[in-house]
């Protein structure tokens, strides 16, 4: 892990000094064009997400602010309540009518949200995909997880748990682009390195705790060898760990999980998840910011994705976790 913290910070690092140069560059190139890293209140970027209550989005909402914090301008949070495709396609479009000075959007099915992303671009309402990508809009640019990588990960580290042995299975939510992506990640790493590993079954858990544990029993019937099952959200790890208590199976079956939040840590602690991958929202919630800010003051490109990067919690550092979130 602090091997993988070594890589993320360097990559944080030159990224700021993206940042520094881009300014610089844009402030030196003419007096004419110059325009001030500083924006007005008036000036209002809206974060829009899917299950707008969920603990999940409050380390990204407050990277968000703190950026507007930075750049003297002012944020909104807009968010469907459910996880339904139809709603946020309605509060996005709700806020593309406001015209806000730029739309930070977590798309939960990259198809569907096309139209709408285009929208705001045609529109000339800078738009960027922060956590869940779209990556056939025109929206400007990514911030987050490179989600095929952490996959691959959870692959790694699952087989590290199975001693490179047994079948292995993915509740994740299978429209959803970003965890498509864990899913690949996973599956083509284990196909690729571990020829005694297999990806039994993918199983669509809906993001919910109770869908995925009735998906996880079901699977623990089926294939009674089953030795570990990688859950791509958080939602879906706590079910598998009901799912594997309740059949028998703690200390038989390991559990890896996506995100930080406190029910997934309590569940390390106890020992019912073996792992879980924590993404840094702060980062996707504060570059965004950064992002929409620039694309607004400045006529240059921006870049094409940024990585955020995970970090593996175990119960070997689980409090650290627990000490900063």
């Amino acid at each position: 892990m602090k091997k993988l913290l070594v890589v993320y910070g360097v990559v944080l690092g030159l990224f700021s000094l993206y940042i520094f140069n881009y300014a610089r560059s844009e402030k030196t190139s003419s007096l004419k064009d110059e325009t001030p890293l500083t924006g007005k209140l008036s000036e209002k970027f809206v974060m829009v997400t899917f299950q707008s209550g969920i603990e999940y989005w409050k380390s990204g909402l407050k990277g968000f602010e703190d950026g507007a914090q930075l750049f003297n301008v002012s944020v909104e949070y807009r968010g469907a309540a459910r996880y339904d495709v139809h709603e946020q396609i309605t509060v996005l479009e709700q806020v593309i009518a406001k015209k806000p000075a730029g739309i930070a959007l977590s798309a939960i099915d990259p198809e569907a949200l096309t139209p709408a992303i285009n929208k705001a671009h045609e529109q000339g309402i800078p738009i960027v995909l922060f956590d869940s990508d779209a990556p056939s809009s025109k929206a400007l640019t990514y911030i987050g997880t490179n989600n095929r990588e952490a996959g691959s990960v959870a692959a790694q580290q699952m087989a590290e748990l199975l001693d490179q042995n047994g079948e292995t299975a993915v509740i994740t939510q299978p429209r959803q682009y970003n965890q498509q992506e864990r899913t690949k990640g996973f599956q083509k790493t284990i196909l690729q390195k571990y020829p005694n590993m297999k990806v039994s079954a993918v199983l669509d858990g809906k993001g919910d705790e109770l869908t995925s544990k009735k998906q996880a029993l079901a699977i623990l019937k089926k294939k009674p060898n089953m030795k570990g099952i990688f859950a791509t959200e958080a939602n879906g790890a706590r079910g598998v760990a009901q799912a594997v208590k309740a059949a028998g199976l703690q200390g038989k079956v390991s559990v890896i999980g996506f995100d930080k939040d406190k029910k997934t840590l309590d569940g390390i602690k106890d020992g019912s998840i073996a792992a879980t991958l924590g993404q840094d929202t702060w980062q996707m919630g504060y570059w965004s910011l950064h992002m929409l800010f620039l694309a607004n003051h400045h006529s240059r490109s921006l870049p094409a994705s940024i990585d955020t990067g995970v970090t593996i919690i175990t119960k070997n550092n689980v409090d650290h976790y627990y000490a900063n979130d």
